[in-house]
């Protein structure tokens, strides 16, 4: 039977490398999710998930309540990104082309800029009705959808039975096609 989340918590306060490394196993896709989901950038989101879970190993012994462990990790993404977008304002701020030749290397193969833009709108246009879904179809959508997490996974991260996550994903995707239109 596998171990408890607090177990491993405890074992990892204690500097259990394996213990904080099955932790992850069991949390990454949840922390990628809800990262993903304020971003909107599968590179940014896994930043911040890497990120966030560097600070959690190395704060480990500062969790008080091990059964709070997940929205003591969601804590730490939340200033994990608060943080990397004051960081990126100053970037703006201070210009990006510091360099006079740094607009001949932007050239490249990539999508026009109306093949972007059009991407970009569509994504942008998803993710704003998914983040106003009610919470409970959100979690489970961007699970599923986003984080590719299978149904024995969400079920154990939620704590939901099959059939509760079945019905939630059900409805969220009708919700989500009716907002859509």
């Amino acid at each position: 039977m596998p171990e408890s989340d607090q177990a491993l918590v405890a074992q990892s306060q204690r500097g259990d490398r394996q213990s904080f490394e099955e932790l992850v196993r069991r949390t990454a896709r949840l922390i990628y999710s809800r990262a993903f989901l304020e971003t909107g950038d599968a590179h940014r989101a896994e930043d911040l998930t890497q990120e966030t879970l560097l600070i959690a190993w190395r704060k480990i012994s500062q969790l008080t309540d091990p059964a709070g462990l997940r929205p003591w990790l969601m804590t730490i993404l939340h200033n994990v990104i608060v943080d990397a977008a004051r960081h990126d304002f100053r970037r703006k701020r201070r210009g990006k082309f510091g360099d006079p030749d740094a607009m001949l290397r932007l050239a490249d193969d990539s999508p026009t800029p109306a093949q972007t833009t059009q991407s970009n709108d569509e994504r942008d246009r998803a993710l704003a009705v998914l983040r106003n879904l009610p919470e409970e179809y959100r979690q489970v959508l961007t699970l599923r959808y986003i984080a590719g997490a299978d149904y024995d996974e969400i079920s154990r991260q939620l704590a939901l039975t099959n059939g509760s996550l079945r019905g939630l994903l059900s409805r969220g995707l009708e919700l989500l096609r009716k907002r859509m239109k």
